[in-house]
């Protein structure tokens, strides 16, 4: 299946340090490409896997389900591991899910994470209904390009596939039951403006992660897709400092 132009996966050989950077659910390498550059430049070494199902049709992703994404991601993972001598894990909305189970089953073999307006609940209304409604129709609208500055868009899915979504519950039940597990240290990019993803999931990661590990910053000016937004500058450069906080081996720029 051709992958739509600008979908394609990202990944740069820089230093010691490693980044695995998950997009969103219906998204594309796309919505995070900016970020992997700039860590890129600043000498990590980077890796943004385009998912299955994902930057083609969303016919080919009702093909797919969550477990295909996170074994694309776990494969990402190990490679990673197996070259640099730190790794962290950064995310977009159910890509954010996605990094907190990665690290809650591979524990110290993470460093740490930075998850932009993570999802771990369920607070779409229509999405509920999607275990119920795929038996009857195969999509409905999208939930993509939620992004307030003018003239940026998403490269996105404009429809939702319901088969694909209806595998989603289970993801986020996992996550949830493990959180505790989670005792790196966790930036979280917030929007306060998100139309996609509520506060709900915000508020269970307080509440889980009680170990002092969670830091929350509020993005004033940016929706859901914030890494395409006008905060975008913010966030790359706090998981930069973030990274050169927690790490344990210097940076190294080509």
């Amino acid at each position: 299946m051709p992958v739509m132009p600008g979908a394609e996966p990202y990944h740069h050989a820089g230093g010691q340090i490693g980044v695995l950077l998950c997009h969103g659910f219906t998204g594309s390498p796309q919505s995070l490409r900016p970020w992997g550059e700039y860590l890129a430049e600043a000498g990590m070494t980077v890796a943004l896997p385009r998912l299955p199902g994902h930057g083609t049709t969303w016919q080919e992703m009702n093909r797919t389900r969550w477990e295909d994404w996170y074994a694309e991601l776990d494969k990402t993972l190990a490679d990673l591991r197996g070259r640099c001598s730190e790794v962290f894990i950064m995310g977009l909305s159910l890509g954010g899910c996605m990094a907190l189970r990665l690290t809650e089953v591979n524990g110290d073999g993470i460093k740490g994470l930075v998850l932009v307006n993570p999802s771990v609940v369920n607070d779409v209304p229509l999405l509920r209904l999607a275990p119920l409604l795929r038996l009857a129709v195969p999509s409905v609208p999208g939930v993509g390009g939620d992004i307030k500055k003018q003239g940026v868009t998403e490269l996105a899915y404009t429809r939702t596939p319901l088969k694909a979504a209806a595998t989603l519950p289970r993801l986020w039940s996992l996550t949830q039951s493990e959180l505790g597990k989670i005792t790196q240290p966790v930036l979280v990019f917030h929007s306060p403006q998100d139309h996609v993803v509520k506060s709900t999931s915000l508020r269970i990661l307080r509440e889980k992660l009680t170990g002092g590990n969670l830091n929350v910053v509020e993005l004033t000016d940016s929706y859901h897709v914030a890494t395409l937004d006008n905060d975008a500058e913010w966030i790359f450069a706090g998981s930069l400092e973030f990274i050169r906080t927690n790490a344990s081996v210097p940076l190294q720029r080509d």
